[in-house]
């Protein structure tokens, strides 16, 4: 048996505790919140942030981080815009030899940083993963079937994570690509707000199923800019995740989308929220690293000029859709 690490009590971090206790894992979820960790401990649910879904045994809940020091891998789950200091307090606490598996997806805003590329700088020798795929909490945590990438430059430490969370249930499949496995992850949830907007607006199934397409393009340019490989970004973390996520109400970052094509706005959107969908902070920074390198994103622009600079939905579609026929494939 191996010791997991959690950090963060949200509900993918609780979803994904669940999977490593099934997986036969001793399992110790860190939490910010005092209440997440009483509720785990205490009713064996995250009543906070994952209602409704009974955990199995083997999982424990804290708010102290000496408590990770002897765990053998630990899965950093915290939100993108927070993997920074929650990772430099995390250093002092555990194993110089434990992989992190980053679970996050996102890019950092202030730096333009993959979430890989911040653990790097904050971490001094732990080997670093990704574990990313096409995944609702909800399900996972549910024990229904779910495949996911884990990637990991160096193949033993991919197939070491793979055999301990691995199961018939919650399917990993190993890269070595740990650009590739991020950008999908990074760059759908802006898509998905995209989405959103379409089904808001009525636009129908053809224009659904053309953003995603043309958002895959989009993902793929931005991925091979940063270094990824297009086969990684094809795969569940790159196009399962994108599909997952454009076509589900389920995802925050769709639903958000789906309010404002009904004519929302964001203060009022938020007024009813308690977070806010990622996806709304990976718009404005996507669009940032994508100018400095050069690679053009008409969907993501758009969904970035609609969140931050206030432009109207219906005058945004028609500047996307009055846009120069191109060729498809570059």
């Amino acid at each position: 048996m191996a010791i997991a690490g959690i950090i963060g009590g949200g509900a993918w971090g609780t979803a994904l505790a669940a999977a490593c206790a099934r997986a036969g894992n001793e399992t110790h979820i860190w939490a910010l919140e005092d209440e997440v960790v009483t509720a785990i401990n205490k009713t064996q649910e995250n009543t906070v942030f994952l209602q409704g879904h009974k955990l199995p045994d083997g999982i424990t809940a804290t708010n102290n981080m000496a408590d990770l020091s002897e765990a053998d891998f630990i899965l950093m789950v915290t939100p993108a815009q927070y993997l920074r200091p929650v990772s430099e307090k995390l250093q002092k606490h555990i194993k110089k030899d434990c992989p992190l598996v980053i679970c996050s997806k996102g890019i950092e805003k202030k730096s333009g940083l993959l979430m890989s590329e911040i653990l790097s700088k904050t971490t001094s020798s732990n080997p670093i993963a990704i574990l990313s795929g096409p995944t609702f909490a909800a399900e996972v945590a549910d024990n229904a079937p779910t495949a996911v990438t884990i990637a990991a430059e160096d193949e033993k430490i991919g197939k070491l994570l793979s055999n301990l969370i691995g199961q018939e249930t919650f399917r990993p499949y190993w890269t070595n690509d740990i650009i590739g496995a991020q950008i999908g992850g990074a760059v759908k949830n802006v898509l998905a707000i995209g989405c959103g907007i379409v089904a808001g607006k009525k636009m129908g199934e053809n224009a659904h199923a053309a953003l995603i397409t043309r958002g895959m393009s989009e993902i793929i340019e931005f991925g091979e800019a940063k270094g990824g490989n297009p086969a990684t970004m094809m795969g569940l973390s790159g196009m399962g995740d994108l599909i997952l996520t454009c076509s589900s109400k389920q995802s925050r970052n769709m639903s958000l989308g789906f309010a404002l094509g009904k004519g929302q706005t964001m203060d009022g959107i938020m007024a009813t929220r308690n977070s806010v969908a990622e996806g709304v902070h990976s718009a404005e920074i996507v669009y940032k690293v994508a100018s400095d390198l050069g690679v053009n994103m008409p969907i993501s622009k758009s969904v970035y000029r609609i969140l931050h600079e206030g432009v109207n939905v219906d005058e945004e579609i028609k500047t996307l859709l009055s846009k120069p026929f191109s060729r498809e494939i570059k």
